[in-house]
């Protein structure tokens, strides 16, 4: 086969597993696995030979018409560079990943047919979204994931938490989706065709009128799917979902789409240095509040949550400062650890015997219980931490030393400013990255909370997956920063000794400081007596704390809801820890600024028409009908009535011709 055909195969067998695995589910319930998970592993074969075949060089580029549209031509086209070979071949590790671990995960649940089905057209959606070389067709593959993450997101519907994110994903995607499609709209017009090969044609020859709006119109739809301030709130509520649902939106699918698509076309955001500098600002602020928010977390799913919003900042930093192969290094980088971390949490969340959520505060003697999760998830928290030699060490540099680069004022493609903001802001994230990963493995590992019921241990299809995303969170990064430049256009990946030793001296620093944190909130809570809340009713809380974990009863309403007095993140973050673990108020934000207006307009809207355009369309009604009643009323069916009104009305024209002509 030709690699154009190979490269077709791999959205579309997913694709008809998923139309295959719908139609048979419920009839043949026993091929409902195999179609699960077959399609996703052949697709990354496929994905994998397309891959050696393109081998980083030539760009594997074809097109049909699909229909003559009169004006700007809309085709069914590939393009194939090293970029997306590499992240296709993500994509399908962790899709398959995803689909053998749902098996075990999964394997009681009464909707595993329609969940497996829709988790391979969300795969199928990303590998259209990869390989694309048509940006409508591309846009078709960035909504369909939209829904499916809508009807994955709300699996677990019964509950009140899964509808209300589902809804939230939705809508808070489509708000930043429809100024995209704008920009979209735009960028062809501009460019006269929708490929993207000519897209980048007409910005190489400055062909492009209208840079600026067209690359912001573009960043807002960037992020909403990549959950980028202002538009990340969704993200954490969206761990309501099942736990291989999160590790797919947030290693290889939807979140990732953003970022990929900035990649691709970066020449049109460097084409206007104003949307360079606000992509920046943009990965800065994110990078930053994510962390600190991170941090404040006791749900364990939320910690990730938050760190993936921080390490998708750091690939758009990286963007931000015009260097594409470091963003999609630590993209591909991440998207391993990111999936190992999440799938590691839902062997603990899975041995607790919960749906999809998991306090860190009610965590103690997961070491012995989960031996594969700990030692799995320590591999993957220190990639996540940037601790050498691991990978995410490699990747993180990478967009750190790219930063550098451009904040000395060595490169056209980015203003300095861009460089200086995502530096320092990348330096403060590489502090509170490492901190609040030292809080959730101390937590999780070493907490004294309440100890969850024991389910025993968990099925082989899933622990044998943690094994396998462990390899390359622990050594795709040395190997990678040496061949990856060959695939990404030859720039320099090797972490520069200014960078390195300065971030991974900061990393350092913040899990230092989480452990002393941890050792004297520890401490000061095991030298609480019981009955020191008695002898203190309204002294510090941390007592209240203190006795309720001692206890094993709620201070806060449940255990659950309690938080833990050997909380390092409380001590660390202070006054501030209350505002970071509501996401410092973003939804209230929203709500000002977005909700109530809609609201408040569909209340002047409902108001309009019922008092005013119903009392028109009333009122026309109200005088045909008066008229008729009046007629009606004068129908007496009397003659001599009808004599007596003719008679009376001759004479009235009478007197009032003779008015007429005395007058003149």
């Amino acid at each position: 086969m030709t690699t154009t055909t190979l490269a077709v195969l791999v959205p579309l067998l997913p694709f008809l597993g998923a139309a295959t695995g719908l139609l048979l589910g419920r009839t043949a319930p026993g091929f409902v696995r195999p179609l699960a998970v077959l399609p996703t592993l052949a697709a990354l074969v496929l994905a994998a030979i397309v891959a050696v075949r393109q081998g980083g060089d030539a760009t594997v580029d074809a097109a049909t018409e699909l229909t003559p549209t009169g004006s700007v031509p809309i085709e069914l086209a590939l393009h194939i560079d090293g970029f997306a070979a590499l992240v296709a071949v993500l994509v399908g590790l962790v899709a398959t990943c995803v689909q053998v671990y749902s098996t075990g995960y999964l394997r009681d649940d009464p909707r595993y047919p329609s969940y497996a089905a829709l988790v391979s057209l969300f795969t199928s959606a990303m590998f259209l979204v990869v390989y694309s070389g048509d940006l409508m067709v591309l846009l078709v593959g960035w909504e369909v994931m939209g829904i499916c993450s809508y009807f994955l997101v709300g699996h677990y519907w019964e509950t009140p938490e899964a509808r209300a994110a589902s809804l939230k994903a939705f809508l808070v995607t489509k708000l930043g989706d429809v100024p995209f499609l704008i920009g979209l709209l735009a960028l062809a017009t501009d460019a006269g065709s929708f490929r993207i090969t000519k897209v980048l044609g007409t910005v190489a020859h400055g062909g492009l009128d209208h840079p600026t709006p067209i690359a912001l119109l573009l960043l807002a739809g960037v992020a909403g799917k990549s959950a980028q301030f202002p538009l990340h709130t969704w993200l954490p509520d969206a761990m309501a979902g099942p736990t291989p649902v999160s590790a797919l939106i947030h290693a290889a699918t939807m979140v990732a789409a953003g970022v990929y698509f900035v990649a691709r076309l970066l020449p049109v955001f460097e084409a206007s240095r104003a949307a360079m500098v606000v992509l920046a600002v943009m990965a800065a602020v994110t990078m930053v509040g994510s962390g600190l928010a991170a941090l404040a977390q006791d749900d364990i799913k939320r910690v990730l949550a938050y760190s993936t919003i921080g390490q998708l900042a750091y690939m758009t930093g990286a963007l931000a400062v015009g260097d594409r192969g470091a963003a999609v290094f630590h993209l591909i980088s991440h998207g391993a650890f990111k999936a190992l971390l999440f799938l590691a949490a839902g062997v603990i969340i899975h041995a607790s015997g919960t749906n999809s959520l998991a306090a860190m505060s009610r965590m103690t003697g997961l070491r012995e219980r989960v031996p594969d999760a700990f030692w799995t998830m320590t591999v993957a928290l220190l990639a996540l931490a940037a601790i050498p030699p691991f990978s995410g060490f490699f990747s993180k540099e990478s967009v750190l030393g790219a930063a550098e680069h451009v904040s000395t004022g060595h490169t056209e493609h980015a203003p300095a400013a861009a460089g200086w903001i995502v530096l320092v802001a990348g330096l403060l994230a590489a502090v509170l990255t490492a901190a609040y990963a030292t809080r959730l493995w101390l937590l999780a590992f070493r907490g004294r909370g309440a100890e969850a019921p024991d389910h025993g241990r968990q099925p082989l299809t899933m622990t044998v997956v943690l094994w396998v995303l462990a390899v390359p969170s622990l050594a795709l990064g040395g190997f990678a920063y040496r061949s990856l430049p060959d695939w990404f256009d030859g720039r320099d990946l090797a972490p520069t000794p200014t960078t390195s030793v300065l971030g991974t001296g900061l990393a350092l620093v913040g899990a230092l400081a989480v452990y002393s944190a941890w050792r004297h909130t520890t401490a000061r809570a095991a030298r609480v007596p019981l009955g020191a809340v008695a002898a203190h009713p309204e002294g510090d809380a941390a007592l209240v704390e203190a006795e309720a974990i001692a206890t094993h009863t709620p201070a806060y309403g449940s255990v659950a809801s309690a938080p833990d007095p050997a909380d390092p993140g409380r001590l660390l973050l202070g006054p501030l820890h209350r505002h970071a673990a509501t996401g410092f108020h973003l939804d209230a934000v929203h709500t000002t600024l977005f909700v109530r207006p809609v609201q408040a307009g569909a209340s002047l809207v409902r108001f309009l028409d019922r008092e005013v355009v119903d009392t028109y369309v009333r009122g026309a009604g109200a005088l045909p009908r008066w008229l008729g009643t009046a007629v009606r009323r004068a129908q007496t069916g009397n003659v001599q009535t009808y004599v007596s009104a003719l008679l009376a009305g001759t004479v009235v024209l009478v007197v009032a011709v003779l008015l007429v002509a005395t007058g003149a």
